[in-house]
């Protein structure tokens, strides 16, 4: 999967599939979730594995894969 694209809409997280934790950006609970999945090297959404720096769009909201857990964009997506 390439940055360069548009990321791909993938719906909300379904709780019967693998999916990685989601944190927020610059947000002091995402260090801690990293540290319970320290260097995953793919984050996980509804079975699918995506490599570290891939995004997704989730509901609106921009997603990026980081070592194992989704970090939440604050700029968002339309």
């Amino acid at each position: 999967m390439s940055n360069s694209h548009t990321p791909p809409h993938v719906g909300a997280q379904d709780p019967e599939l693998r999916n990685s934790p989601i944190a927020m950006e610059m947000d002091e609970e995402s260090d801690v979730l990293k540290q319970e999945v320290p260097g995953e090297p793919a984050c996980y959404f509804n079975d699918i594995a995506y490599q570290h720096g891939d995004y997704v769009n989730s509901g609106g909201m921009l997603l990026r894969c980081d070592r194992g857990v989704w970090v939440q964009s604050v700029e968002g997506v339309d």
